[in-house]
């Protein structure tokens, strides 16, 4: 009898101190509390470091509504860059430079604003043109001519709401340069008002240095606009019709960088 009594007090003694987790049973989950400490640690994993947006912005919305967004990166006081992507809706590969610089770590040493998607309907619609059928680039209020078919100019210049609301921000930004990116030429135009920085970005990106005349229907461009109105510079890169995402994703936001003289990297780094 005092033998039994002595092994049920062992056993009760065993229950209230609780399982011994030596190990897991086999089809058994193994639970354990997560210390305060490595759970601050895995929520920062989890979030990552800080990416490269200082500020975003509407700056304006398309013909069907649809938002045109500017993001701005790196160091804001510093040279003021603009770079926009898929001005042409069936271009949409080198959004992935522009969305890849907004989403990697901090950019350092210059002020960049980036519009990944500047014709949102016709990247809807996988058109060259707006939702009204009107090719942005060919709707500058400078040397602007009346085009038709698939370099559709507007009925005037400036007349279509995304046109508008890139040159406002232009206006209110006022950058030292601008890069526009396109496709599927394969080049740089370096018949531009910078010349020498073309070259120099020519060699960068490894793409070919050319003169882009667009067939002689070159009017009413953003890139001629700005140009002609402002004291920085503008020029056009044109990709390939099928460039690889490792060269969008990778290799050309690493060139854009370096060759403007920026870097990447996280606030506080030396």
């Amino acid at each position: 009898m005092n033998r039994l009594l002595a092994r049920l007090a062992m056993m009760t003694a065993a229950m209230l101190a609780g399982p011994v987790l030596a190990g897991p049973v086999q089809g058994s989950p193994v639970l354990r509390s997560t210390p305060p400490a490595l759970t601050s640690t895995a929520a920062y994993v989890e979030e990552g470091p800080p990416r490269a947006v200082v500020e975003r912005r509407v700056i304006g919305h398309s013909v069907a509504g649809r938002p045109i967004r500017a993001w701005r990166l790196g160091e804001p006081g510093r040279r003021r860059i603009v770079m926009i992507s898929t001005m042409h809706g069936n271009e949409p590969h080198t959004r992935q430079i522009l969305t890849s610089l907004r989403d990697g770590a901090r950019i350092r040493g210059i002020d960049l604003w980036v519009i990944p998607t500047y014709n949102p309907d016709g990247l809807a619609r996988h058109s060259r043109r707006n939702a009204r059928g009107v090719d942005l680039n060919r709707n500058y209020p400078y040397d602007w001519v009346d085009l038709d078919g698939n370099y559709e100019s507007g009925p005037r210049p400036a007349s279509e709401p995304e046109t508008r609301a890139v040159m406002g921000f232009l206006r209110r930004i006022d950058p030292v340069r601008v890069i526009s990116f396109h496709q599927p030429l394969n080049g740089i135009d370096t018949d531009t008002k910078d010349p020498r920085f073309a070259r120099r970005l020519a060699r960068a990106l490894r793409l070919p240095q050319t003169r882009l005349d667009c067939g002689g229907v070159c009017h009413g461009t953003m890139t001629g606009w700005f140009n002609a109105r402002f004291e920085g510079s503008a020029l056009t890169v044109e990709y390939a019709a099928h460039p690889t995402r490792h060269r969008m994703t990778a290799q050309a936001p690493r060139q854009l960088l370096r060759v403007l003289g920026a870097s990447r990297g996280n606030a506080g780094a030396s």
